[in-house]
């Protein structure tokens, strides 16, 4: 905090902050890539997060310093048409809040702003989308606006699409709205959120790939082949079924059709890519009611095996893993982990593993020993290995 504030006023002329914005990252504990065709994910927020001190300006502008030196000072006007920065700079990310808000309320006020993020940054913890909440945040405080979080989630995860990447909701909600100690099942159209505790014995370990989760370039193109395919091979199932005119959704088709003929008709009208992107979804979308089911009753064994399971289809089908992923969840297992699993997108990022209390410390000691001493052991270990406590959403506070 006070690092926070004597960066404020040597960036802007000894005014002292008044607010300050807090935003959690997440894991998704299961439930990948399916959040952008309807279906429920199951995440958790974590104990990481973005934290923002600011102060209202008088001019509907954007200015923001960053602790961290790779990201440089950035500052914008509000309009009704914000020119993007270039693919990829990190301001992307506040311009598509202050973007999407000038939908509900055109005359925002803008901020003086310095921020700071303990969230380990392209590794599939959402850090992009926690900044986004924290400068929507801000902008509704210093503009004195009221918009619901049902909606403000709805209104987020859309505007994130400003950075060009075609994304579910499952961030935006879980960063907004979560509950400390549980992990919430988000289910769309309309939003809606369920809190399970998680079991105290329940420890989750994060393993940084050291491979970078893009969201820019190749690794976006791929996100959104995989939005297209998942759409083109619902059409051509539910046409398998003579059901085009029933069936427009992902939810629907689960809703309407037994699994069993889902799959039939799938065997029938998909090959290759889509086929396999097609059984992910669904396969997903099964799984994660049983892991929450699991988890409200405690069965760890249940819960790691659908994690597990979750990461081969994530691998297989929908390939969007890699071999440091892979041999991130294959160390974990074997030391001890009820199960593991890739978390995010994919394309790099991090894994999470299952463990208790007694296999907490064996299941990071293989990890350090057959992965990390191997690979190249990382400045600070314990950005890249930890373990993460369920954290509470987004909130402003007074200073």
């Amino acid at each position: 905090m006070e690092k926070l504030r004597g960066a404020f006023v040597e960036c802007y002329d000894s005014t002292e902050p008044n607010r300050m914005v807090t935003a959690p990252g997440r894991i998704n504990l299961i439930g990948e890539h399916i959040d952008y065709n309807g279906l429920s994910v199951f995440p958790m927020a974590l104990d990481r997060k973005i934290s923002m001190v600011f102060r209202a300006r008088k001019r509907p502008g954007v200015r923001v310093c960053n602790l961290d030196s790779r990201y440089p000072p950035i500052e914008f006007e509000i309009s009704a048409s914000i020119e993007p920065y270039d693919v990829g700079q990190w301001g992307n990310y506040l311009k598509a809040a202050a973007q999407g808000l000038t939908l509900v309320n055109p005359g925002l006020i803008g901020f003086d702003a310095v921020v700071h993020s303990d969230i380990p940054v392209a590794a599939g913890l959402s850090s992009s989308s926690a900044l986004v909440v924290a400068t929507a945040f801000a902008l509704i405080e210093t503009s004195d606006m009221a918009v619901e979080r049902d909606k403000l989630m709805n209104l987020l995860a859309d505007a994130e699409r400003y950075v060009g990447t075609r994304g579910g909701g499952m961030d935006q909600a879980i960063c907004i709205s979560a509950k400390e100690g549980h992990a919430t099942r988000v289910s769309f159209d309309p939003i809606r959120l369920t809190h399970t505790r998680i079991p105290e014995d329940w420890l989750f370990v994060v393993a940084n790939s050291l491979v970078t989760a893009e969201k820019s370039g190749a690794a976006r193109a791929a996100y959104n082949e995989r939005t297209r395919e998942c759409r083109e091979a619902l059409v051509l199932v539910a046409g398998e079924l003579g059901m085009m005119d029933e069936v427009d959704s992902y939810p629907r088709l689960l809703a309407t059709v037994q699994v069993e003929q889902i799959l039939l008709a799938a065997e029938s009208a998909l090959h290759g890519s889509l086929a396999k992107r097609f059984m992910h979804v669904v396969s997903e979308g099964v799984r994660v009611r049983r892991a929450e089911k699991a988890m409200r009753d405690s069965d760890i064994e249940t819960f790691g095996r659908l994690m597990s399971e979750s990461h081969r289809s994530l691998r297989d089908d929908f390939e969007v893993s890699g071999p440091e992923l892979n041999e991130l969840v294959e160390i974990a297992v074997k030391s001890g982990a009820e199960g593991a699993r890739l978390t995010g997108a994919g394309f790099g990022g991090c894994v999470i593993a299952l463990c208790t209390a007694d296999t907490v410390d064996g299941v990071k000691t293989a990890l350090e020993s057959e992965f990390y001493a191997i690979h190249r052991v990382p400045a600070d270990l314990g950005d890249s290995l930890f373990v993460a406590r369920p954290g509470g959403g987004a909130r402003v506070v007074e200073l």
